[in-house]
């Protein structure tokens, strides 16, 4: 696409951050008032336009400022009653910004009430959702001030959605809701709703009563006592949602299920090539998950449908403007094909240009010029695939001090801390001698607890389970770690271990004796019949481990290093692959049983050691590439189970300001999921949540190890392993946060009273007999509101009847009857049957 650019985006600063929204006024672009971001009606189009520096959050707080790279996100939001012109406005001039900046932003197409988390992440104080279009908004110029009725939603970024009516069958006791009027706003606390949504409505509330001049008096109401209100603000809050109606109206909060209950089932994630070549779209499947960065050709274009989760199209750098102009076109025409939902998320990428929601749906995603991770690297040349390292000294006391290096290394200190360890047996806990720490059996389950070194002192409890562990027994090492972590008053880090996925530390705390043994300790009494065979893995003493491997040459690798250990003799076997480090690691192994050591090198072994091993055999042979950790970019979800439902929602650039005290968090790094509880979760939203950890792994699009380690860390407990991923972390950052009690105390500390000679005029929000639209009396007088027009106020039916049907009705013009005492009033309408 080429020709004119619409002048409105030359006021984009180029090679600078930025952030602008316009919406869509008489087929046109407007720059939108600063003071109305956030603010979206439901029958108009916008465009969102965010200029950051790679991987940096963008949105209302973001500084100017220039930079030489730039990642460019282009958001077309459409309302739901938006008419058809104004929606296609806004995707051609989408395409339109998109060509002006050299077709390389990232495109998405927002659809209100299902906003993705990045949109919602550039509002600080959240989005408000509103009815109406253009010209809504601005009823304070003529004095007219409708009620309207809001529910809240989310906790750090709130949510706010006008509902289309007041009315009881729009609410639910697990949410929390504001009615605002024009001399009072009223607070309404479901019975089950959480307190950080009734904090954040208390919040809204005192910014719809600066925005509309500061004086409306605002009003708790909790649910189930609104008949103990003062006399004056029960009858106000009546005439908006009559309590005879509610016992009947009120919706239960299971009926309210929030769109996000957990995380969706993804095996069936699926990649699909595009292609235009005789001038008609072609959509042909490629494969389904797991999906990896090879199955993307530069020369093409690409669906990645992660199903109701969303839609995303690559557009490689060799694949042409068509392809690129209509790719969203095309992925809404993929979508209306499947037959999925149009609120499904759909967005563009460019080759080269991927955010981390897009990178995080494939298996290993390389960016260009990414640091190399710590730990192995492949080598180039003769010997490709094998192993080397470089051994580097461990300073441990740098990690507190650089906790971003303690999570990227994933050590807490260097392991030398005090140690116990636990045998589960029969439900409890058997110590385990010295001499046999580092010794496990692969039937059995134990509880290691640790207590760190250095300035700040940390509990782990890593409870370990053998891969042929009873059920019953890996079951009870989870709820004696919570009984540990009891008694050290909750401060410990409970961490799931599974066998042959231990984490850094867990082998370093054994100083390179780390032991597996086949069997069960019971059987064996903590020492294996000799001879047996140990394969040795790892090069220093902080990741070396050996595992008992089949008595029998089928067993050697010539990547490895192997130990034969006997009763007067042990062999240290060397494969032709191994490194030096290995084979020190090897004769340190081989070292704790105290015999003859015989080094034996591979294609020079005598008869003495293949009578040993029981006779040569075949053996694998091949050179072992190195598995590489998934390094990725890390993400955060915020999981709660207020609704009744847990539900996991991203939060997408987060901070540690996004950590919410009564919830629980999942940090994926990767390598190892965190669960981080707040001070105020509760105990079935934190044990949810480790259920839900685990169905994530099982779940993840790119299949995911389903033993990971998981980490449960508690408020105030935060090991550097798990705040360096957070940047900077302050200790004190939630000293000084208010419960939702103490702002409802300050609120209602300074407030007007409302009197009863205000009452009528606060009842009529500024309505007018003379500019309200008219209706018939047959239509006014239905008993049910839900029957009335949209903008008619329940409870001044009488201002919407003609001054002929008035007069008719009541016997008066309207000028006689607002002279009457409200009393008299009310009586007269209830007679009339329009009260």
């Amino acid at each position: 696409m080429s020709g004119p650019v619409d002048p409105i985006f030359k006021q984009i600063p180029k090679g600078s951050t930025s952030f602008f929204i316009w919406r869509i006024e008489k087929l046109q672009l407007v720059p939108l008032p600063r003071d109305q971001y956030g603010h979206f009606y439901n029958g108009d189009a916008y465009i969102v336009y965010s200029a950051t520096e790679f991987g940096q959050p963008g949105g209302l707080n973001l500084k100017v400022k220039e930079a030489r790279s730039l990642e460019h996100h282009i958001h077309f939001w459409l309302g739901s009653n938006v008419s058809q012109d104004e929606a296609g406005v806004a995707a051609y001039k989408t395409v339109e910004l998109d060509d002006f900046l050299g077709g390389a932003p990232i495109q998405h197409r927002e659809t209100e009430g299902s906003e993705s988390q990045r949109f919602r992440s550039y509002f600080s104080n959240g989005i408000r959702l509103l009815q109406g279009g253009l010209d809504s908004g601005f009823h304070h110029v003529t004095g007219i001030f409708p009620p309207k009725l809001f529910s809240i939603k989310g906790k750090k970024r709130p949510v706010v959605i006008q509902m289309p009516r007041i009315t009881w069958t729009a609410m639910n006791s697990g949410d929390a809701f504001i009615l605002q009027m024009k001399d009072a706003i009223f607070i309404w606390e479901g019975e089950t709703s959480n307190n950080m949504e009734k904090l954040q409505a208390a919040k809204v509330s005192q910014q719809f009563k600066a925005e509309t001049g500061g004086k409306a008096t605002i009003i708790f109401v909790e649910d189930g006592k609104e008949d103990e209100l003062p006399d004056v603000e029960k009858a106000l809050f009546d005439s908006q949602l009559p309590l005879k109606d509610k016992r009947n109206l009120l919706r239960s909060p299971t009926s309210f299920s929030d769109d996000l209950s957990e995380k969706r089932v993804t095996y069936d994630i699926k990649l699909y090539r595009c292609s235009d070549d005789d001038g008609t779209l072609r959509v042909t499947e490629v494969k389904t998950g797991p999906l990896y960065q090879s199955d993307l050709n530069s020369g093409d274009s690409f669906i990645v449908d992660n199903g109701s989760q969303g839609v995303w199209v690559w557009i490689g750098k060799k694949a042409s403007s068509k392809e690129r102009i209509e790719a969203m076109r095309n992925a809404q025409g993929f979508i209306r094909k499947k037959g999925y939902p149009d609120q499904t998320p759909v967005s563009r990428v460019i080759d080269g240009g991927e955010p981390e929601e897009f990178r995080s749906l494939f298996s290993r995603w390389k960016v260009k010029y990414e640091a190399v991770p710590f730990g192995r690297t492949l080598s180039s040349g003769p010997g490709k695939g094998i192993a080397h390292t470089v051994q580097t000294s461990f300073d441990a006391s740098s990690l507190h001090q650089q906790p971003h290096l303690a999570a990227k290394v994933r050590m807490l200190d260097d392991a030398s801390g005090i140690k116990e360890v636990f045998k589960v047996n029969k439900f409890k806990l058997v110590p385990v001698k010295n001499e046999y720490y580092g010794s496990f059996f692969e039937h059995d389950c134990y509880i290691i607890k640790y207590t760190s070194t250095g300035a700040a002192e940390h509990i782990l409890l890593y409870y370990w389970l053998g891969l042929k562990a009873k059920n019953e027994d890996c079951g009870a090492a989870a709820l004696l770690a919570v009984e540990q972590d009891n008694e050290v008053g909750g401060r410990a880090i409970q961490i799931r271990v599974v066998q042959g996925k231990e984490p850094p530390h867990f082998i370093a705390m054994f100083g390179g004796e780390m032991v597996v043994y086949l069997g069960d300790a019971e059987e064996h009494g903590y020492e294996p019949q000799k001879p047996y065979l140990l394969q040795v893995r790892g090069t220093s003493r902080h990741e070396s481990r050996a595992i008992q491997v089949e008595l029998r040459a089928a067993s050697l690798n010539s990547n490895d290093v192997f130990v034969l250990v006997g009763e007067n003799t042990s062999f240290l076997w060397c494969g032709k692959g191994c490194t030096g480090d290995e084979r020190e690691a090897g004769k340190r192994m081989a070292a704790k049983d105290r015999v003859d050591i015989i080094t034996v090198y591979e294609g020079q072994e005598k008869e003495d050691f293949w009578s040993a091993i029981g006779g040569k055999d075949e053996y694998a042979s091949d050179k072992r590439l190195v598995v590489e950790d998934k390094i990725s970019p890390p993400r955060l979800f915020q999981c709660s189970n207020a609704t009744g439902n847990l539900r996991a929602d991203e939060i997408i650039n987060f901070s540690q300001s996004d950590l919410i005290e009564d919830d629980a968090m999942l940090l994926d790094v990767g390598h190892t999921l965190f669960l981080w509880f707040g001070s105020e979760s509760n105990k079935s939203e934190q044990q949810a949540t480790i259920e839900l950890a685990q169905n994530y792994l099982k779940t993840d699009p790119v299949e995911r190890d389903t033993d990971t380690p998981i980490l449960a860390v508690k408020q105030g407990f935060e090991p550097p392993t798990f705040t360096g991923f957070f940047g900077v972390w302050d200790r004190t950052l939630w000293n000084g946060n208010k419960t939702f009690a103490e702002i409802k105390a300050e609120v209602q500390a300074d407030q007007p009273k409302l009197i009863m000679e205000d009452i009528e005029a606060a009842q009529l929000n500024g309505h007018e007999f003379a500019s309200c639209k008219k209706y018939t009396y047959d239509i006014l007088s239905q008993k049910s509101t839900e029957n009335l027009p949209k903008d008619v106020d329940p409870s001044h039916k009488e201002l919407y009847l003609s001054e002929p049907d008035f007069e008719k009705v009541f016997k008066m013009n309207h000028k006689i009857f607002e002279s009457l005492a409200a009393w008299k009033k009310q009586k007269l309408k209830k007679e009339v049957g329009l009260f």
